[in-house]
């Protein structure tokens, strides 16, 4: 028996896989998914047992078989398309570019053609908030920075680059020797020895402005591990504050590009996420950056300090001479 994390995603598979085979052997399905002919069957038994609400004969998958054949003959609805939320479609898109762009995958093509397939499908839906295109810093890779960034690696020279880092909302120049490059979650990131900071880090290519290939040598020194992504990229540190936020679907980037430990759905694409931050003042920034699409749930002296400085900011503007 396989277990139930191998077995549902391969009955979601199975109904549209038959309806577009009507009449293939029990033989041939099987072999097609990996099982035994046993188990398969096993499959079929329990998609019997599966329907529209109401589950009534009427409403259930129903499946014929005949000189060891089968036929779906009811499909209860799993023919009609996938239909995904705005953030669901994001974090296709995103992955796919991120796909598409890695060396060593043997059929671009084939992820070429699905995101082409995705990009129109949003691009008819437009579902708000959805950061199609992906442009300006929210996701986008500067031209000739993931070319110089590979190279450097694979040769192993230095690079000087510059970084923007949103923690701080600051950009900085610095001299770094390339470990190896990883795709996490979609994005892709730059391990290297940072020489400013004495320490490996992880550099978001997305977040590289600039970049040059030095004409010397990278040089780790002896004490630059890889580190341990098994766990995830981030490890939230215990001393850092939460912010619980509500998003409009104008805001809705934030999630995405920022590090967020939960992101809720809620109706009209709006979304409730839990945020991590280190300094209060630059949180409070990021908020009034948003304007009316983001409202603070918790915590109470985050809400306070965003209305206090917006109400001042308010007081100093109607000094201002109106146009």
């Amino acid at each position: 028996m396989t277990s139930a994390t191998e077995r549902l995603p391969r009955l979601l598979a199975l109904v549209p896989y038959l309806l577009s085979r009507p009449g293939i052997p029990v033989a041939d399905a099987a072999a097609d998914f990996g099982v035994t002919e046993q188990q398969l069957r096993k499959d079929l038994e329990l998609l019997w047992m599966c329907g529209l609400p109401g589950y009534g004969p009427g409403d259930l998958i129903d499946l014929s078989f005949e000189s060891d054949t089968i036929t779906v003959t009811y499909d209860a609805g799993m023919r009609r398309p996938l239909r995904l939320t705005a953030s669901e479609a994001t974090a296709l898109l995103v992955a796919l570019r991120a796909l598409a762009e890695t060396p060593g995958i043997t059929d671009t093509d084939a992820v070429q053609r699905t995101l082409a397939k995705v990009e129109n499908a949003v691009g008819q839906a437009r579902p708000a908030g959805v950061v199609v295109g992906l442009e300006g810093r929210e996701g986008a890779v500067r031209p000739g920075v993931r070319g110089s960034v590979q190279d450097a690696t694979t040769r192993r020279r230095a690079l000087r680059i510059r970084y923007y880092t949103p923690s701080r909302d600051e950009i900085s120049e610095r001299t770094v020797d390339p470990m190896r490059l990883l795709l996490i979650d979609g994005r892709s990131y730059l391990e290297a020895w940072c020489r400013s900071a004495q320490g490996v880090r992880m550099f978001r290519l997305d977040r590289i402005d600039e970049v040059e290939v030095l004409d010397e040598p990278a040089q780790p020194p002896s004490e630059a591990e890889p580190t341990d992504v098994s766990e995830g990229l981030f490890r939230p540190a215990p001393d850092q504050s939460v912010a619980e936020l509500e998003l409009e679907p104008d805001a809705r980037w934030v999630a995405e590009y920022y590090q967020v430990d939960e992101v809720v759905e809620l109706p009209h694409g709006r979304a409730r996420v839990r945020m991590r931050y280190a300094d209060r003042s630059w949180m409070s920034r990021l908020l009034l950056g948003l304007g009316g699409q983001v409202r603070v749930l918790s915590p109470r002296d985050l809400a306070c300090d965003v209305r206090q400085r917006a109400e001042d900011a308010l007081t100093r503007a109607r000094h201002l001479p109106s146009t």
